[in-house]
């Protein structure tokens, strides 16, 4: 198959716009303002895909519900990653068929990751015949000519054909949060990890223009956003596939020269590509966020070249102790899979090392999921369910025991923190976070919201921090 990046046109992006306008001529009919429901599971590569849906969605005259039976068009931003994700898409897909039976009118569509799975798009077509709309990631710059056929033709639309992926600018974009943003970078993956169906499902590694990334920055902190997270599946790889080549490090400093108050964060890194010339950039660039989320999976080499992650656990290790040499306060956080295909005790027991030696701040855990059409989902797995649970908790208690005590070293100290929103726990007013991507539950005023603030930290567990507004 052809795997070159496509550029959406701006006449084809004009033309999805006027499909906007065609389809809000038709709400504008309608007794009185519709709604839509954009649900969403996954990554934030999955929140920014959204945020774009509901870009189109206003400009089509549609207002936004989380109520299901109010909602005359919903849209499910799935996620292949994991079985549970899946299992719970698939779950509340089915359960809608109910609220359709009450509202026959009403458009359900399901998009994402999930979508671009063959085997996932049959069974859709065949057993939720319910739902009257599937796209893939690829399709998603198309959203506004599917919906207006749907409503002035009606049927069913399947677009979930395999591509190299494309990239759209000027699609319209509505966020939910008013202080945090998403900006992708880049889509796709060129990594082929051989447990992950992200390259299968959205594609090569194609790069956004500089100059497109550095507008809408700009744009957002015009806009007085001020924590904003540049994404990719692999933001290291960057800028490999543009005509004038330029790395990560490069656009990172290009972002951090833009006028304002605000923080610069990004992810997912990748090991094989993290250099010491990225590292450098983010000690010498004053906005970005001392952090780095750097997914190792396992600390085993027989493993890791089972997961074909081109890295070994002592080259992880090097760019680890490079890396705290020149930030020492830096945060980090990584991914690990517990009970990959042909893991043994004994090899988990590196993993444990590995943890031991850099004391993460936090990490995202799991334990190994099979996903069809990758070829970790063909290879032997002797371990039990059992074994593999049992590996699995000593790795949270251990992690959970670092953590409480690296947020432990908090209390007593005042730092400047980000408040974000408010507390879903009573006993706290607001959230705020460290530069670090700490959580902190505070005792404050909501005028504080959106703004950067002293807070003396006052107390810590394993998950968070609590503290006050100085």
């Amino acid at each position: 198959m052809e795997r070159t990046t496509t550029t959406i046109s701006p006449a084809d992006v004009e033309r999805q716009l006027d499909f906007c306008q065609k389809v809000a001529a038709v709400t504008a009919q309608w007794p009185q303002q519709p709604l839509a429901f954009v649900d969403t599971y996954g990554c934030q590569q999955n929140e920014a895909d959204s945020e774009r849906i509901r870009g189109y969605l206003a400009q089509m005259g549609f207002g936004f519900t989380t109520d299901e039976e109010k909602a005359r068009v919903i849209v499910i931003n799935t996620c292949a990653i994991r079985e549970h994700a899946e299992q719970r898409v698939l779950g509340n897909v089915g359960a809608l068929v109910h609220v359709k039976r009450r509202h026959p009118e009403q458009l359900i569509c399901l998009c994402g990751c999930m979508m671009q799975e063959p085997s996932v798009a049959e069974k859709i077509r065949q057993s939720y015949r319910h739902v009257d709309l599937v796209f893939g990631p690829h399709a998603l710059w198309k959203f506004p000519e599917m919906v207006h056929t749907l409503l002035t033709q009606r049927g069913r639309i399947f677009q979930n054909a395999d591509e190299a992926g494309s990239i759209a600018e000027g699609i319209p974009v509505v966020r939910q949060d008013k202080v945090k943003a998403w900006v992708s970078i880049m889509y796709g993956c060129n990594n082929f990890c051989t447990y992950c169906i992200v390259p299968y499902v959205r594609g090569r590694e194609r790069s956004r223009k500089p100059e497109d990334i550095l507008a809408e920055v700009e744009g957002l902190v015009a806009e007085g956003y001020k924590d904003i997270t540049l994404l990719g599946q692999n933001v290291n790889s960057y800028g490999k596939d543009l005509e004038e080549p330029m790395d990560f490090a490069d656009l990172l400093e290009k972002v951090n020269a833009i006028p304002g108050d605000f923080l610069i964060r990004f992810m997912t890194s990748h090991p094989k590509d993290a250099t010491h010339k990225l590292f450098e950039t983010m000690a010498r660039c004053e906005k970005v966020a001392p952090v780095l989320h750097l997914p190792f999976q396992a600390g085993n080499d027989r493993v890791l070249k089972a997961m074909n992650r081109r890295h070994t656990r002592a080259e992880y290790l090097d760019k680890i102790r490079d890396l705290k040499s020149l930030i020492p306060d830096i945060v980090l956080t990584s991914d690990i899979i517990v009970g990959f295909p042909g893991e043994t005790t004994e090899e988990f027991e590196d993993t444990l090392k590995v943890l031991e030696e850099v004391r993460f701040d936090a990490l995202f855990t799991f334990i190994f999921s099979p996903r069809p059409g990758t070829p970790a989902a063909k290879m032997e797995d002797p371990m039990s369910h059992e074994e593999k649970l049992q590996n699995f908790n000593r790795l949270l208690a251990l992690q959970d025991a670092i953590s409480e005590e690296k947020h432990g070293a908090y209390v007593g100290k005042t730092v400047r923190c980000l408040v974000d929103g408010f507390s879903d726990d009573s006993r706290w007013d607001l959230t705020a976070r460290t530069p670090g991507n700490r959580l902190v539950r505070v005792v404050g005023g909501k005028e504080a919201v959106g703004q950067f603030r002293d807070v003396k930290i006052t107390g810590a567990n394993k998950w968070s921090l609590f503290g006050e507004l100085v």
